[in-house]
């Protein structure tokens, strides 16, 4: 089975709010649609106060068993995801005490999580919840990680989830932020998850949060970052993730989409033929997000229009791009 779907953001940034509620018709929409998979990026800030990792605040899981109450009463499959683990986030990193790659403390508290998660959810059908362990593993040399560390951090984490729950599914994140395939950690029985945000001046353009980057004019197909992408470019792109599936790994797309500042023909046209690339590889995908400057629905994207379904005012041309590429 693909899994397809989007990325709910109900617990993924903490800035002093409480967690989001689920929206009960966003995902009567989903699964009305055809779609089968949530991942939910969480933030470990909501349960844990200065820093003490290992005395979270139970009751904030009571959201997420919320969560996967709702999704489990429409057949759609929850992912769980650490976006901000102890140590280490893509974004703000500098808001850690401690560095996941360098300090025991780190490791310790994410252990202890995803051992804390195993047991809760322990009994619940691997068809309806995987452990997606940590979003967006940096690059080599960043916040000093290494290949090597990484997957050792990785297999011990693998291994205490599955000998509490070994029948859990667990995805790991390509690391140099999603991009790259890990061969070095083919063996472990775990999902590989990727990315669909290539070429970034394409998926990114014009993201105020992206530092220090000279946009170009977006356009697909066409010559971005010094490279002619098309079709062929972005198949090209993925050879590495074929070859590690070729060693026995399944392969899932855990982020893909485009910001709101690159022009809706443009998106529309590099959208088709990246879908179309992971229904030819046999890959699910879930785009970032369902309503929002990447969603499907109240993106802003200059040239779009919108179809009223089930209530919600919808960008049908990339809806219809989604559901045509997810059987």
């Amino acid at each position: 089975m693909r899994y397809c779907g989007f990325n709910m953001l109900y617990m993924f940034s903490f800035n002093g709010q409480p967690p989001g509620e689920v929206n009960e018709r966003e995902l009567d929409f989903i699964a009305n649609q055809g779609f089968n998979f949530i991942r939910i990026p969480t933030d470990y800030r909501f349960w844990t106060k200065d820093f003490d990792y290992l005395h979270p605040d139970e009751r904030v899981f009571e959201k997420i068993d919320g969560y996967l109450e709702a999704c489990r009463k429409r057949g759609l499959h929850l992912s769980l995801n650490l976006h901000r683990a102890p140590g280490y986030c893509i974004n703000r990193n500098n808001l850690e005490k401690h560095n996941l790659w360098k300090d025991e403390e780190a490791f310790a508290a994410f252990r202890f999580i995803w051992e804390g998660f195993a047991r809760r959810y322990k009994g619940v059908p691997p068809d309806a919840m995987s452990f997606d362990l940590l979003n967006e593993p940096p690059f080599v040399g960043e916040y000093g990680f290494t290949r090597e560390r990484h997957a050792k951090i990785m297999r011990a984490v693998i291994t205490a989830i599955k000998d509490i729950d070994s029948a859990r599914p667990v995805i790991l994140d390509g690391v140099g932020s999603g991009n790259e395939a890990m061969p070095e950690l083919a063996d472990t029985g775990a999902i590989h998850s990727g990315r669909g945000y290539q070429p970034f001046q394409i998926s990114h353009n014009g993201a105020s949060w992206c530092e220090n980057i000279q946009w170009e004019q977006p356009v697909y197909p066409g010559k971005t970052e010094g490279t002619y992408w098309d079709r062929d470019e972005l198949k090209k792109f993925y050879a590495p993730w074929v070859a590690v599936e070729q060693k026995g790994v399944k392969i899932h797309i855990g982020e893909f989409g485009c910001y709101n500042k690159t022009p809706h023909d443009v998106a529309l046209r590099w959208l088709s033929d990246l879908l179309s690339v992971y229904k030819e590889l046999g890959w699910g995908y879930a785009m970032w997000n369902f309503k929002g400057p990447f969603g499907i629905m109240d993106h802003g994207r200059p040239g779009a229009s919108y179809t009223q379904i089930d209530g919600f005012q919808v960008d049908n041309d990339l809806l219809n791009i989604m559901k045509m590429n997810m059987r």
